[in-house]
C-alpha cells in the first residue's frame, strides 16, 4: 500500500470514528459535565497510549519539546474539547458536527495569516466546494445556526480555530516528534485541563460509572475517539500536512449521518448524497500540496 492509500484509509477511518464521538458526548454530558468529559476522555486514551509508549521505549526527557506538545495538548484537546461539549449542552450533536466541519477553512486561513502558507486557486475552490457540501447537507438553512446563545454555535467556531492553530503548530515544530509520543502527552494534558475545569465546576457522578451506556460511550469516545483516533490524526498531519489532516472534519458530519441509518435506522435522502458527492470532491481539491513562502532570516 503506498502513502497515499495509507492516508486516504487513516481519513475514512478516522472519520468514522470521529463521527460517532459527538454521540457519545451527548451520552456522558448529563453524569460527568463538561469538563469531566474532557478528563474521562483524556484519561481513557492515555490508558491505551502510555502502555505502548512504555514498551517501545521513553525518548530521552531532554530531547522532548515540551513546550510545544503541551501547547498542542490544550488546543488540540483540552480547551476545544471542553468547549465542544459546553456546545452540546446548547445544540445537537448533528448540528456540533456540522459546524465542526470548518476547521479546514479556519486552518486555512490561520495559515495564510500567521505561517507563511499560501494557497492555490484550486485548494480554495475546493475549501468552498467543501464547505457548500455542508450547506446542502444542512439543507441550506444556514440562518438557524446563528439563532442560538454564544454557547453552542460561537463555541463550536472557537473549538475549530483552536484545532487550526494546532494543526499548524503540529505540523511546523513537531513533525520529526514521534506519533505516539505527541499523541500521549496531548492526551496528558488533556486530563490536567480536565481536572482545572472540574475544579471550577462540577465533578463526575460516581452511580454512572456502573451503567452500560456510560461505560460504552466511555470506551467508544477514549479509547477509540481519543487514543486511537489521535494517533491516526498525527500521523496524517505529519505524513499529509495540517490541511490534509483537517479535512476530516469534512467527512464527520456524513459519518454521523451513516451512524444514524445503520443505528438508529434514520433514512438516506438524495440531498445528503449530493452533499456527500460535493464534500469528496472538495476533499479531492483542496489537498493538493501547499506552497511556503520564502522568507529570510537575518
Amino acid at each position: 500500500m503506498d502513502r497515499m492509500s495509507r492516508l486516504y484509509g487513516a481519513l475514512v477511518l478516522l472519520s468514522l470514528i470521529w463521527g460517532l464521538s459527538f454521540v457519545f458526548i451527548k451520552y456522558l454530558l448529563e453524569p460527568a459535565g463538561v469538563w469531566g468529559v474532557v478528563f474521562l476522555r483524556c484519561l481513557t486514551g492515555v490508558a491505551v497510549l502510555i502502555p505502548l509508549l512504555l514498551y517501545r521505549g521513553w525518548p530521552p526527557f531532554r530531547s522532548v519539546p515540551w513546550g510545544s506538545l503541551v501547547l498542542v495538548g490544550v488546543l488540540n484537546a483540552g480547551l476545544p474539547w471542553g468547549l465542544i461539549a459546553w456546545s452540546e449542552t446548547q445544540i445537537h450533536s448533528n448540528t456540533a458536527s456540522i459546524l465542526n466541519a470548518t476547521t479546514p477553512i479556519w486552518t486555512s486561513l490561520i495559515g495564510v495569516v500567521a505561517y507563511s502558507v499560501m494557497l492555490t486557486k484550486r485548494q480554495w475552490i475546493g475549501i468552498v466546494a467543501g464547505f457548500v457540501g455542508i450547506v446542502i447537507l444542512m439543507d441550506f438553512q444556514v440562518a438557524d445556526l446563528f439563532r442560538e446563545h454564544f454557547v453552542g454555535i460561537g463555541t463550536m467556531l472557537v473549538a475549530t480555530i483552536c484545532y487550526g492553530f494546532a494543526s499548524h503548530h503540529t505540523k511546523r515544530f513537531l513533525s520529526d516528534v514521534d506519533v505516539l509520543l505527541t499523541a500521549t502527552v496531548t492526551l496528558v494534558t488533556g486530563v490536567v485541563v480536565g481536572l482545572i475545569g472540574m475544579a471550577f465546576t462540577r465533578g463526575i457522578s460516581l452511580e454512572a460509572l456502573w451503567n452500560v451506556r456510560f461505560a460504552f460511550a466511555l470506551v467508544g469516545l477514549g479509547v477509540f475517539g481519543s487514543g486511537i483516533a489521535y494517533l491516526l490524526f498525527f500521523y496524517m498531519i505529519t505524513a499529509g500536512g495540517a490541511q490534509f489532516a483537517v479535512n476530516v472534519t469534512y467527512l464527520v458530519p456524513l459519518t454521523a449521518i451513516i451512524w444514524g441509518a445503520v443505528l438508529l435506522h434514520e433514512p438516506l435522502s438524495p440531498r445528503m448524497m449530493i452533499g456527500l458527492f460535493v464534500i469528496f470532491a472538495g476533499i479531492y481539491l483542496s489537498t493538493t500540496n501547499t506552497k511556503q513562502k520564502q522568507t529570510q532570516v537575518e
